[in-house]
């Protein structure tokens, strides 16, 4: 098997936990009129397709880089990577997690609004640079772009929905407290 076989194997295992953590994200309670005349009780929140990009860090990862995330930018094949689809104007959201140490389950996560992200990215280019990014490189030639976080503008806001808790400089933190909107 080859390195995306490979990591796309294990990243799916995640899926079913994504899908249920995320679900309830994407309802939202109907209004009395429709409740009472057209048998219903909950709507999607968008009209449309909703397009959700997962990715699940290993073991470890929380702990060092607790507010990063980081979206693939090259690969050794030359193949388009998440970075240029998504800067392109791919994808609604992007629920990014990081397993267990067990790797059964996931410790912490995120739910990015990419629509934010790239409002983001235009306006960090066009005004002064605020956006705390950089990149990395792996041993298989695989490039990711990392972002803090914290530091994204609050409007639009990046962050739809997150964990309750994430570990930060060696203890478990309320991410409420830190970057998470309130429910």
């Amino acid at each position: 098997m080859n390195c995306y076989t490979n990591n796309r194997n294990w990243s799916d295992r995640f899926l079913p936990e994504i899908k249920q953590l995320i679900g309830g994200y994407l309802l939202e309670t109907a209004a009395d009129p429709f409740d009472h005349f057209h048998a219903t009780d909950l709507m999607m929140l968008d009209a449309r397709d909703m397009r959700v990009a997962a990715r699940v860090r290993r073991p470890g990862y929380a702990q060092r880089y607790p507010y990063q995330f980081t979206i693939r930018s090259a690969v050794a094949s030359g193949a388009q990577t998440e970075l240029s689809k998504i800067v392109n104007g791919n994808g609604d959201w992007m629920f990014y997690g990081h397993s267990n140490a067990e790797q059964t389950g996931l410790e912490a996560w995120w739910l990015i609004d990419l629509r934010a992200f790239r409002a983001a990215l235009m306006r960090n280019r066009v005004n002064s640079p605020q956006i705390v990014m950089g990149d990395k490189r792996n041993a298989d030639g695989t490039r990711f772009k990392w972002f803090d976080l914290r530091s994204f503008p609050d409007d639009p806001p990046l962050v739809v929905a997150c964990s309750g808790t994430v570990h930060y400089r060696g203890v478990f933190a309320r991410t409420s407290e830190i970057l998470c909107p309130s429910s």
